[in-house]
């Protein structure tokens, strides 16, 4: 299963500290918007997103058909087939795409110890 770009999400208290923060870590800016109170930011091929104020855990976040540059990749899983992988192996989702339509959707699921994991396709 091809899950695409991997990012992790992370609820943050003060966008702008934590923005100075990871630029000391050598992360620079992305995407996004500090007025709307989120940022992504990339180091080589790893992805963070700062979020202030839009959920309450940190969340780990999949996007099918994108590689690390929000690049459009030529093959892989549709949102729609990776939920379909997961319900018949028996995972529950706590949010799901609607599987008749096509293009952009998400679904969210928990791993065991309850983090959740986005599965965003925006393509």
């Amino acid at each position: 299963m091809k899950l695409g770009a991997f990012s992790v999400s992370l609820n943050v208290k003060n966008i702008q500290a934590s923005k100075q923060f990871y630029e000391t870590l050598g992360f620079t800016v992305f995407a996004g918007n500090v007025e709307q109170h989120y940022l992504i930011m990339q180091n080589e091929a790893t992805l963070i997103g700062l979020f202030q104020g839009m959920f309450d855990k940190n969340i780990l976040t999949f996007n099918p058909g994108w590689d690390s540059n929000a690049q459009q990749l030529t093959n892989y899983d549709d949102i729609r087939e990776i939920q379909a992988h997961l319900k018949k192996n028996g995972i529950s989702l706590t949010s799901e795409a609607d599987k008749n339509a096509s293009g952009p959707a998400s679904c969210m699921l928990l791993d065991p110890d309850g983090n959740p994991i986005l599965i965003d396709q925006h393509i």
